[in-house]
């Protein structure tokens, strides 16, 4: 037996050490591909592809080539720009491929202190659009009817027009802007054309990459969220072609997102000039979608209807971190502080499982007070491992002890804190919260000490008080195991602390406060009288 607890003991080490590695996969994995949509992926290239479509491909091409792009060196219009601001953001259009150049969230702020901007690629901005996935018209010439406008309470809206003219084509696309509202309404009547792709935009919406568990193209298939890599569309371009709900590009709090109003032909992933690009297929004619360009904020997502809320991926046990988050929003409502929320919602999540911990705890106590017998019994016993482990299990009948009882309480609130992990580590309302002193960003790790001593490495003081509290909380702990065990398992405060420093604060705060309850808890416990001794 002790060789299978030393056993134990190291692979429960090795697991926590693995643990900051490969949680974040275990809670956000990337959804893998149904093989119903492989195969509709293999259909859809076939679909687009026909054995005969290649050669009046390259005949269309040529023939509309002719009308569409002059070279930017030739050209005999000036670029025109308009700007459109209203209370949440400042966008700036341009009259090449009646694309938008640039968004500027006015609530949000990078690290330097800047309104966060969204910023096309020159080739490939947002909106861009072709007869094919070349876009044509990307840095084509449009006619522009409108001007600079800011929306407020007295005009609350406003429509931008471009127009685009080139024998028997005709391209007009109508931008409709709205105060309070982050979604631009887009109108596209294309004639001369049997169908057209518009793209999201070369890495447009994605501003924010660092700790992100996925930036790039992604589309809600159904109610399945699939993200790619530029890796991923290098070796083949990805079609789409049912369900398919919106395409974007993200990164970890923002995203630009397409919304189709009607159906669309295919939805496409490829990559275009070593980047991955993200668009649709629509048919000529009338098209109207909605371009989302702003956070990952749940309430701001949820609505519009359209499941876009699902870009913000909670993971496995979304069905109990959706609940949660609305309960710490709520709590943020009253107090005005995510810190202080945090606190107030660690206290709330965990009354509910005190009769579960405290059950937890007192069986951990009768372990512990029966150890010296169960020593007694392996001594008396050691060379009989069979009639050992009988003794042993006869005596914890006898004294009522689940030998299991101490760790079931843990096991059933994992998909608590897996829930509470993917909150914290994906919500963008914990970006750039204070808390109270040198907590200034509640999304980040705790790095005060690192950045006082200059030191390449993060460390702060909230994780440590973390570990600290770890640490007294396995001191406090009955345990079953000898006192080399004991020794061995003090080494996991020291694990979870280092693995904690680079988690945000906020999941650290939780975990802190978490610790200081079942402390308090524990010590209640262990002031209980053992039971009688039964003979």
């Amino acid at each position: 037996m002790d060789k299978n607890m030393m056993l134990a003991i190291g692979l429960s080490i090795a697991i926590v050490v693995g643990f900051q590695y490969f949680l974040k996969d275990l809670i956000m994995p990337e959804s893998p591909k149904t093989e119903v949509a492989k195969t509709e992926e293999k259909a859809a290239v076939v679909k687009a592809e026909p054995a005969d479509s290649k050669t009046d491909k390259k005949k269309t091409s040529k023939t509309a080539l002719k009308q569409v792009v002059r070279e930017p060196e030739t050209r005999v219009k000036a670029e025109k720009t308009i700007v459109v601001e209203n209370d949440l953001y400042k966008v700036v259009l341009s009259s090449r491929g009646a694309s938008v150049r640039e968004v500027e969230l006015k609530n949000y702020k990078d690290k330097d202190g800047n309104r966060l901007l969204f910023k096309s690629d020159d080739k490939l901005p947002a909106l861009a659009m072709g007869f094919d996935d070349e876009l044509q018209y990307a840095t084509a010439d449009f006619e522009v009817t409108g001007s600079d406008v800011k929306l407020d309470d007295k005009q609350k809206s406003a429509d931008i027009v471009f127009e685009y003219k080139s024998g028997e084509i005709r391209v007009k696309r109508t931008l409709t802007f709205t105060h309070g509202d982050y979604a631009i309404g887009v109108r596209d009547e294309v004639k001369g054309h049997s169908s057209y792709f518009v793209i999201v935009g070369k890495n447009f919406g994605i501003v924010e990459k660092q700790n992100a568990d996925h930036f790039g193209p992604v589309l809600l298939k159904d109610s399945e969220l699939i993200t790619f890599t530029t890796a991923d569309v290098k070796k083949a371009t990805k079609l789409y072609t049912e369900k398919v709900k919106w395409i974007a590009q993200e990164d970890k709090y923002f995203a630009a997102i397409i919304v189709p109003k009607s159906p669309i032909e295919e939805a496409r992933a490829w990559a275009k000039e070593g980047d991955a690009l993200i668009g649709f297929k629509a048919k000529g004619g009338d098209s109207s979608y909605i371009f989302y360009t702003g956070p990952k904020e749940l309430s701001v997502l949820e609505k519009y209807n359209s499941g876009m809320e699902h870009i913000i991926d909670f993971g496995i046990f979304s069905i109990v971190a959706r609940p949660l988050f609305w309960l710490l929003n709520w709590i943020n409502s009253l107090v005005g502080n995510y810190g202080w929320a945090l606190i107030i919602f660690t206290f709330v999540t965990r009354l509910p499982f005190i009769p579960l911990i405290q059950k937890g705890q007192k069986s951990m106590k009768k372990m512990g007070d029966i150890q010296p017998k169960l020593v007694a019994l392996r001594e008396q016993f050691k060379k009989d491992p069979e009639r050992m482990q009988k003794e042993v299990m006869a005596m914890y009948k006898k004294h009522k002890i689940n030998p299991v009882g101490g760790c079931l309480p843990m096991v059933l609130q994992i998909p608590f804190f897996i829930a509470l992990y993917a909150i914290l580590s994906t919500a963008i309302e914990l970006r750039q919260a204070p808390f109270i002193w040198w907590i200034k960003d509640l999304s980040e790790p705790d790095n005060l000490f690192g950045e006082m001593m200059g030191w390449p490495f993060v460390l702060g003081p909230l994780p440590l008080l973390m570990g600290a509290t770890m640490f007294l909380m396995q001191k406090m702990t009955p345990s079953s195991a000898d006192p080399m065990q004991q020794k061995m398992m003090l080494i996991l405060p020291v694990i979870f602390t280092f693995m904690f420093l680079n988690f945000s604060s906020g999941l650290v705060l939780f975990w802190l406060i978490s610790n200081v309850l079942s402390i308090i808890q524990q010590f209640f416990i262990n002031r209980e009288k053992p039971e009688a001794s039964q003979s």
